[in-house]
């Protein structure tokens, strides 16, 4: 029986920056995927997780970036991929979101980047706001200094939501962060797509969402 479905937001309920990573590495010819590669390098402390902690400011986060990629085989600036976090809105996941909100709680968890960062660097906010009031609860990692893949995160979710994790549906566009929900006993769900997601989506709540 599903309590809660809880959704990452960026590669969820918008497009996938890889799309916009690889554009910018073709477009300078840096090697392929190196700043995937380099967000993955020592990922629970690395650059982009001190960043989406809020423990450096951006100054900080552009030097520390420039290094770890230097030592992958391209220096890219952090302040330079800000601009390509943010993905367009899937309106086919909104409506699936709002069919879920009429059936069972929702909450969303998200890996982002201190307000002022998104704001003054991506030209618009990542979180729209009539989607973001269709989750009953929002955990942001810069405002709590805690991210995903921490288990501590998820549990703060359930909590406060109140259900159990073996009822409860996790969706997320990267592996790494779907391993703690699965061992919490949620059904998890990599997104790739809007319509892969919304056909397991379907399957696990048994509700028609498109």
């Amino acid at each position: 029986m599903v309590e809660a479905v809880i959704w990452d937001f960026g590669g969820v309920m918008t497009s996938s920056p890889f799309e916009a990573f690889a554009r910018f590495e073709r477009e300078r010819g840096l090697p392929v995927d190196i700043i995937r590669n380099t967000n993955a390098a020592n990922h629970l402390e690395n650059a982009w997780a001190k960043f989406e902690r809020a423990e450096v400011d951006i100054d900080t986060f552009d030097e520390l970036f420039a290094a770890e990629s230097r030592a992958l085989g391209a220096e890219v600036r952090g302040r330079e991929i800000l601009p390509l976090l943010a993905g367009d809105l899937r309106p086919e996941m909104v409506e699936a979101l709002k069919r879920i909100k009429a059936n069972f709680r929702t909450g969303c968890i998200t890996n982002n980047l201190p307000a002022n960062a998104i704001g003054s660097h991506s030209g618009r906010t990542l979180y729209v706001a009539e989607v973001m009031v269709l989750f009953d609860h929002v955990i942001e990692s810069a405002k709590i200094g805690l991210r995903k893949p921490d288990p501590r995160i998820y549990r703060m979710m359930v909590e406060t939501l109140g259900v159990d994790p073996r009822h409860c549906v996790y969706l997320d566009d990267l592996g790494v962060n779907l391993k703690p929900a699965r061992e919490m006993g949620m059904t998890t769900i990599k997104v790739t797509s809007g319509a892969q997601a919304i056909a397991e989506l379907e399957a696990a709540t048994g509700l028609a969402l498109r």
